[in-house]
């Protein structure tokens, strides 16, 4: 096992193994990041699904966030389960990339507190009021980890399939270059409609809707 001192954190691969999948075979890596906070020492983790060599040019990436209710679930009032879908299917067509992701349910606030948020959000309340009533973070994620799980594994350059631009911006504050910034848009729904809009009007999401 390796491990490297990034940002004053470390980072350390705890294991790798075969994935095989609907979109072809990866190779899925474990890895934890001790991270200070006032309560003490925590263990953030991530994985990462990669798919042939991470040294054939800028690298087709896909960063994505935890969504217990819409992966696994199937719940169609986001996004996330076809973004995810999308991009591994992405990375599948071209045969090369890097799919990291990350353990931040809910923008980062955790599965309960987001469950909270969306009954909120059956009451008329946008997804960005639901957290402010609830008094949390519009946006608590950050990207340390992947950006660190990169650099492990010396990738400076990718191809950034994602529509959030703070995702971009991490990456940069991070010194990975950006080289192409790709659309990761699905087809809208009636349930996720007013969801996706105030993603792009209020989070300054890169989304097409009207």
């Amino acid at each position: 096992m390796n491990s490297v001192e990034v940002c004053d954190s470390k980072i350390q691969q705890i294991t790798s193994a075969t994935l095989p999948t609907k979109c072809g075979l990866f190779r899925i890596l474990g890895f934890e990041r001790e991270v200070d906070s006032e309560c003490g020492t925590r263990i953030e983790t991530a994985v990462a699904l990669i798919m042939g060599e991470l040294t054939d040019g800028p690298l087709l990436l896909r960063i994505h966030s935890q969504c217990l209710t819409g992966d696994a679930l199937g719940s169609v009032r986001c996004d996330c389960r076809g973004q995810l879908e999308l991009a591994m299917r992405t990375i599948s067509l071209e045969g090369n990339g890097i799919l990291i992701y990350e353990f931040q349910e809910g923008r980062g606030i955790g599965l309960m507190a987001k469950l909270r948020a969306y009954a909120l959000q059956d009451m008329g309340l946008d997804t960005v009021e639901a957290n402010e009533h609830l008094g949390l973070p519009v946006d608590k994620r950050d990207y340390v980890l992947p950006v660190e799980i990169l650099k492990y594994l010396g990738v400076g350059k990718v191809r950034l399939l994602s529509n959030n631009p703070e995702k971009y911006s991490a990456l940069l504050h991070g010194d990975i270059q950006v080289v192409e910034h790709i659309p990761c848009e699905i087809l809208t729904n009636s349930h996720a409609r007013r969801y996706l809009l105030t993603k792009k009007l209020r989070l300054g999401h890169a989304l097409s809707l009207v």
